[in-house]
């Protein structure tokens, strides 16, 4: 079992404290441990992020270029070593692991060009020979949490573009997933960044919450994780002048339509619904098919479905890799069981897999389910797990109200030949994210991403539209002319 370090104000440091990771495969044994940092040592973490603010954000944007650029660069020369540790701590299939790592990668690199290009709008003004415009600047220390799911890109999508415009960070990863978080890290740190610009807190959240969530030098949070939390955070900071940004639930659709091409949208509905075992913030767990073709696509689906190999994702031969922890499991297991009690039918799957080599692991078969209700509680509420729902309705209008009837908005799908219901569904269907004819997964980093209602908060991730999170606003009038031309 390897024993490692977590970095704080530039230096790796250990604790007389620790936690144990293990792999969902196989929770007997644990792979690694990692320190568990008291309250004090986050403490500490803010003092060495405050201090680095203050010359990180007067650092070349050239140079903060740089840093990512060369973190890049390691990131792709050590993508096995990390994509190996990325399935060993999550569970996800190697080649997830390994599309997750370059995915990573290409967050830096983006955010490196963007860095180079300066953020500010030309303004006219008034008053004669006066030249006006805006600038963005950075908003200091930031507190980055990320979850277990996507424990290698979720860092990267939040912590390039908050480095690149020159704030600090102090970087809380998942206790179920640390190895991948601390990679990243590594790679910057090898790369040059200066210290305390980026720091890693590793810590049983317990113990912790207090002088991670209300130290007062903090002057954002980007969170992805549960509704619960994510709320938790924001009654939290109700009567403080510090900004959230929260990616969180969502109960995702895809609807096919009767002139779809049933086959290709039964595999495009199935990559989206069983990669990572669902555990995607993007999965589609809810199908809305138009009833002249429902019982067409139902057989397609479940083909799909059952033509899936379930293992560790160590395995070439996996496509359904085990849930990530052992509570992860039993939360969709307990879920099935409410869906069946409810009424809902299974088409196929529906239970734990323990067969064999499984027997240790945390496996459930890939389930889709039938005969729910806009009741049915499995319909309504977020699984994040290996489980897609079906329901017929009778026409578009009814398909689209389908999808909003939701507390959620995160992303939505169409399946359909016509032009004219694909871009009416764009503008109908109430979801931050939505995709014709492909899977709801899979928005790349130069895309705006987030969702509505209680999928998210207003400040959106990826591309140039998260800057509006992570930078302040500052407007400069110059007068060019002489002073006595000053007009009031």
């Amino acid at each position: 079992m390897r024993t490692l370090e977590t970095l704080s104000g530039g230096e790796w440091v250990t604790t007389g404290e620790w936690i144990d990771v293990h792999d969902p495969a196989d929770v007997r044994a644990p792979i690694a441990r990692i320190p568990a940092l008291t309250a004090k040592d986050v403490t500490r973490v803010y003092d060495h992020a405050e201090l680095a603010f203050a010359v990180w954000k007067r650092t070349s944007p050239f140079e903060r270029a740089r840093i990512l650029t060369d973190a890049t660069r390691l990131i792709r020369d050590r993508v096995e070593e990390i994509a190996a540790d990325v399935t060993a701590e999550n569970g996800k299939t190697l080649a997830e692991a390994t599309g997750e790592t370059l995915k990573a990668a290409d967050f830096l690199e983006y955010y490196a060009g963007l860095a180079r290009q300066g953020y500010g709008t030309l303004l006219h003004d008034v008053r004669p020979n006066h030249r006006t415009h805006t600038q963005r600047e950075p908003i200091g220390v930031i507190l980055v949490i990320s979850p277990w799911n996507d424990p290698m890109i979720t860092p990267a999508r939040k912590l390039a573009p908050l480095l690149a415009a020159g704030n600090t960070a102090v970087f809380k990863p998942a206790t179920e997933t640390p190895l991948s978080g601390l990679h990243f890290a590594r790679a910057l740190h090898d790369a040059g960044l200066p210290a305390g610009v980026l720091n890693v807190v590793t810590g049983r959240t317990a113990e912790i919450e207090e002088a991670l969530l209300d130290d007062p030098r903090i002057t954002g949070i980007t969170f992805t994780g549960s509704n619960a939390v994510g709320n938790r955070i924001r009654r939290r900071l109700a009567d403080r002048n510090v900004r959230f940004q929260g990616e969180l639930g969502g109960k995702n659709a895809s609807v096919v339509l009767r002139d779809a091409d049933l086959p290709a949208a039964a595999k495009a509905v199935v990559a989206a619904s069983f990669g990572q075992a669902g555990q995607r913030c993007t999965a589609t767990s809810r199908v809305i098919v138009e009833q002249p073709v429902y019982e067409e696509f139902a057989r397609l689906l479940v083909l799909e479905v059952e033509a899936l190999k379930v293992g560790p994702g160590t395995d070439p031969a996996t496509t359904l890799c085990p849930l990530s922890s052992p509570k992860q499991r039993d939360s969709v297991l307990a879920d099935l069981a409410r869906a069946t009690e409810q009424g809902a039918v299974v088409l196929t799957g529906g239970r734990a897999d323990t067969e064999g080599d499984h027997e240790h692991g945390c496996y459930v078969q890939p389930t889709v389910l039938a005969d729910v209700t806009p009741e049915t509680a499995i319909w309504r509420e977020e699984v994040f797990g290996p489980v897609l729902v079906v329901r017929a309705v009778d026409d578009f209008s009814e398909a689209v109200d389908a999808v909003n009837d939701s507390d959620f908005g995160l992303a939505a799908a169409v399946f359909t030949q016509d032009l004219s219901r694909a871009y009416r569904f764009a503008d109908e269907a109430e979801c931050g994210q939505i995709a014709v004819n492909t899977t709801t997964t899979g928005w790349d980093v130069h895309l705006p991403f987030g969702g509505f209602r209680d999928s998210g908060t207003a400040y959106k991730e990826q591309g140039d539209e998260v800057l509006r999170f992570s930078t302040r606003v500052k407007t400069v009038a110059v007068n060019i002319g002489s002073p006595e031309q000053v007009r009031v």
